[in-house]
């Protein structure tokens, strides 16, 4: 077995950036929501209404940033990796965005989840806010792809 360089041996960290830091955002965020949830649910609880499963909806929003991390990892791991190039910079700041997008996606679910215990009502607006913060997630990793794909040809 030949022995890596020190370089060589990071050379797909960008790549595996891109996911984790997507997955470190969805975890706070999913995390964030999902105490208000529990909180929303108590409160149900204690003046005998029944809780309501949809704020399990608005907990799980800030997932899909995990997923559009791991298709980024995908585009960075394609040709890119074979021609040997180091991605570190695009991985590292495509997922911290993407990471972000779902920290605040998973804020705004919180708020969301207290107003739709407390009223029961507003579901379609909360995902309205829920879908803008999720489209700077989806903006980020389409240009990134598209930037890839233009390193891949040069």
């Amino acid at each position: 077995m030949e022995s890596l360089g020190m370089m060589e041996q990071f050379r797909d960290l960008g790549a595996i950036l891109a996911l984790a830091l997507s997955a470190f955002g969805s975890a706070f965020g999913a995390g964030i929501s999902g105490m208000s949830a529990i909180g929303a649910w108590k409160k149900n609880f204690i003046q005998n209404k029944p809780p309501s499963f949809l704020l399990v909806a608005l907990t799980a929003a800030p997932l899909t940033q995990t997923i559009y991390g791991f298709i980024l990892m995908q585009s960075m791991v394609g040709a890119i990796a074979i021609k040997g190039q180091y991605l570190w910079g695009v991985g590292a700041f495509a997922g911290t965005a993407i990471g972000l997008s779902a920290f605040w996606q998973g804020k705004c679910a919180a708020c969301a989840c207290d107003s739709m215990g407390e009223t029961g009502k507003g579901f379609g607006n909360y995902i309205a806010v829920l879908g803008m913060t999720e489209t700077v997630a989806l903006l980020v990793m389409v240009f990134t792809i598209v930037v890839l794909k233009k390193l891949a040809g040069a």
